[in-house]
Formats: C-alpha cells, sequence, structure tokens
C-alpha cells in the first residue's frame, strides 16, 4: 500500500497534464465545434423568449407536478411541442476563469481518487503496467462514465457524448502514464 500523501506529486502532475490536453482539445483541434446546433430561427427565439426574464437555471418544458405526467393535458402538451431541456445563463459575457479553475479542481479531485485505488491496490515500486491500469481505469470511470447518463436521460446528443467520452480516455491514459512514472520505487 501506497498513502495518498506519498501521491500527491503524480496527483498534482496528472492533473496539470490533463488541463493542457483538455485545453489543445477543445480550442486547438476543434473537433467539439459541433457539438450544439444553431436554432433555424435563433433571433426569433431569443425576441420571444427575452421578455419572459428567465432567471438562470436548469428548465424542462413543458414541466409539471410529477402526479400529472399521465394526464391528457400534459400529454397534449408534449404532443404540440416544443419539447426541451435548457439551461439558462446570465446575460454576460463568459467568463472562462471560473470554470477553468473548477475544471482544474475537479482534475485534482479524479488524481486523488485514482491514487486512493492504485495506493491501496499496489506497493511502491509496483510495476508501470500495474499502476497504469489502475490509475487509468479509475481516471476514466471519473472522467467518462458519468457522460453517458446524458443521452439515456436527457436526450443528449450520442455524438457530442461518443467525443466527451473520447477526450475521458485520453485523460485517463495521461493520467495513468503520469501515475506510472511518477509512482514511488520500493524500499
Amino acid at each position: 500500500m501506497v498513502s495518498l500523501t506519498a501521491l500527491w506529486l503524480p496527483v498534482l502532475v496528472s492533473a496539470a497534464v490533463v488541463f493542457i490536453a483538455s485545453s489543445i482539445m477543445h480550442t486547438v483541434l476543434g473537433y467539439h465545434n459541433s457539438d450544439f446546433k444553431k436554432l433555424q430561427d435563433e433571433d426569433k427565439f431569443r425576441d420571444a423568449v427575452r421578455p419572459l426574464n428567465i432567471p438562470p437555471g436548469d428548465y424542462m418544458v413543458p414541466n409539471c407536478d410529477p402526479k400529472e405526467r399521465g394526464s391528457d393535458a400534459f400529454k397534449e402538451k408534449l404532443k404540440n411541442g416544443p419539447v426541451a431541456l435548457m439551461t439558462v445563463y446570465p446575460n454576460q459575457e463568459f467568463k472562462m476563469g471560473s470554470s477553468l479553475v473548477q475544471w482544474f479542481i475537479y482534475c485534482l479531485v479524479v488524481g486523488v481518487f485514482a491514487a486512493y485505488i492504485a495506493g491501496h491496490a499496489l506497493p511502491a515500486g509496483a510495476h508501470y503496467l500495474s499502476v497504469f491500469r489502475f490509475a487509468g481505469c479509475t481516471a476514466f470511470a471519473a472522467y467518462s462514465l458519468a457522460v453517458l447518463q446524458g443521452p439515456i436521460w436527457y436526450k443528449t446528443s450520442w455524438a457530442t457524448t461518443t467525443k466527451n467520452v473520447f477526450d475521458g480516455l485520453v485523460y485517463a491514459l495521461l493520467t495513468a502514464g503520469v501515475f506510472g512514472w511518477l509512482w514511488p520505487a520500493g524500499m
């Protein structure tokens, strides 16, 4: 067993490597540019919705009390449409600072879980591939598996989800490589 405190370096370095890789994947490679579709008449939609002053938050349209989901009135709303899940942001420019800080903290948390699991499963001086497998599998679960709930429950795009799972695989492989490289030597 290797203590969590002995694995602070692979946790920190893997978070930094994943942070840099994700920045490159999202800004340089451009394959996420098609993740969101444009509404046919976006200006008309915005003009119609703007007077409602919808506060920031997550919404489902139509929405109802769970007891009313089987009602004819609700079924009619679903039939007539539109049916949508949406997130409303504050009316301001996109500021990435807070999101980037949260993303780095998330990368650290994934690294801590990878360290915890690999550290409990393997001794100091463990073989690179053993460390790679434990840390990589843990990181893949953290970065990729939860996004599969999107298309199952919220009807988000399988294409976008597949890209996000691929991103998670890359992040997991990078995390695994860093952990294998920086794993403490045996006594």
